[in-house]
C-alpha cells in the first residue's frame, strides 16, 4: 500500500466509525496541492467525478465518432501502402476510445450507458469531426492539423490528477504522434506532386484549420468548467494557451510544407512573442457543437445503427461469460 492509500485509508475510517467528509475533503485537497494522483479506491468529491466522466466520455465518444471521417477513405485510398496506413489508424483510434471508455468505468460510469446518452444527442463529442472529408488530402491535413492539436491538447493530460485517465493519455499520445508524422509525410508527398495535388493539399489546409483552432474549446472567457477543471489537476493549461501553442508550432509547418494557412491577421508579434491571429467563428462552433454541422446527423446516425448490429455480439458475449461463469461455479462445488 502506499502512503497516499494508506492516508486514504486512515481518512476513510476516522475513530467515530463513520467516514467524516471533512477530512476526506482535506486529505483529497492536500493532494491535488502535492501534485500527486487521486486513484479510483480514494474518496473524492461528486463535483470532481462528475467533471471527469464528462471530459473522458466526450474524449472517448471523440475517437469513435473520429473514425468515420477517415474511415469512408480505407477502400478509396491511392495505394496499399496508404490503406495499410490508414486502416492501422483507424484501429488506434478504436482502442483509443477503449482505454477511455475503461478509465470512465473505474469512476462508476457504465459504458452503455455513456453510449446511449451519445447516440440521443445528450453527451457531445469534439466538433471537427462534423466536417466532410471531401478528397484524400484531407486524410493527410486531418494527421497534421486535427491530430496535432489533439497531441497539443493532450500531452498535458498524461499529468493529469486522476491516475486512470492520466496512464491511458501516455500511450494515446504515443500513437498521435505517429498519426501526425504520418499525415505530414503525406501532404509533403502531395506537395512534391502535380499542380492538382498542391492545390488540394491548400483546399483541405483552408476547410480544416479554423475547425481545427476550435478544437481547443471556447475562449477562456466563455468556458464555465476550465478554472475548476484546473483548480482540482484535470487540466494543466486554458483553451486559449493550448490555441496560442498549437498556432506557434504550425506556422513555421506550414511555411515548410508550402501552403498558407487562410488567416489574414496571422503575423508574428515580437513583444508577446507569439504569434497573433484571428478570432475563429465562435458562432459557427456554438451551431456545429449544438448538432447543425455538415455530417452532425449522418455522423450519430452510423454510430447508431453500427450500436445497433452490434447487439447480437454482445448478447453473445454475455451469454458466453455467463456459461462461463455457470461453469466455474458447478467446478467449485
Amino acid at each position: 500500500m502506499t502512503t497516499s492509500e494508506a492516508t486514504a485509508s486512515e481518512a476513510t475510517a476516522p475513530d467515530a466509525g463513520t467516514p467524516d467528509v471533512e477530512q476526506l475533503q482535506r486529505h483529497f485537497d492536500a493532494t491535488i496541492e502535492r501534485d500527486q494522483r487521486i486513484e479510483p479506491r480514494d474518496w473524492m468529491p461528486e463535483g470532481y467525478r462528475k467533471t471527469l466522466v464528462r471530459q473522458i466520455a466526450q474524449h472517448a465518444h471523440s475517437e469513435i465518432i473520429g473514425m468515420q471521417p477517415e474511415g469512408n477513405w480505407l477502400t478509396r485510398a491511392p495505394s496499399l501502402r496508404r490503406k495499410a496506413i490508414l486502416l492501422a489508424k483507424v484501429q488506434d483510434e478504436a482502442g483509443h476510445g477503449l482505454y477511455l471508455y475503461s478509465a470512465t468505468e473505474t469512476l462508476g460510469a457504465d459504458r452503455a450507458d455513456l453510449t446511449g446518452k451519445l447516440i440521443s444527442s445528450r453527451q457531445k463529442y469534439s466538433s471537427i469531426f462534423n466536417y466532410p472529408t471531401l478528397n484524400f488530402a484531407d486524410i493527410g491535413v486531418i494527421g497534421w492539423l486535427v491530430d496535432g492539436a489533439a497531441i497539443v491538447n493532450q500531452v498535458p493530460l498524461c499529468r493529469s490528477s486522476y491516475g486512470p485517465y492520466a496512464r491511458a493519455m501516455i500511450r494515446i499520445c504515443k500513437e498521435e504522434s505517429f498519426h501526425q508524422r504520418q499525415g505530414y509525410e503525406l501532404l509533403m508527398t502531395m506537395m512534391r506532386g502535380t499542380d492538382e495535388q498542391q492545390r488540394m493539399v491548400q483546399d483541405a489546409t483552408d476547410r480544416w484549420w479554423w475547425p481545427s483552432l476550435m478544437m481547443f474549446g471556447p475562449p477562456d472567457g466563455d468556458s464555465p468548467n476550465t478554472q475548476q477543471s484546473m483548480a482540482w489537476g484535470i487540466k494543466r493549461h486554458t483553451n486559449d494557451e493550448l490555441r496560442q501553442k498549437f498556432i506557434d508550432m504550425t506556422v513555421p509547418q506550414a511555411d515548410a510544407l508550402g501552403v498558407s494557412l487562410p488567416d489574414a491577421g496571422l503575423a508574428w508579434n515580437d513583444e508577446r512573442g507569439h504569434y497573433d491571429f484571428s478570432e475563429p467563428d465562435w458562432t459557427e462552433f456554438k451551431r456545429v457543437l449544438a448538432g447543425s454541422g455538415p455530417c452532425n446527423a449522418q455522423r450519430l446516425e452510423r454510430r447508431r445503427a453500427a450500436h445497433e448490429d452490434g447487439q447480437w455480439v454482445r448478447d453473445a458475449a454475455a451469454a458466453h461469460a455467463a456459461k462461463q461463469a455457470e461453469r466455474q461455479t458447478g467446478a467449485a462445488a
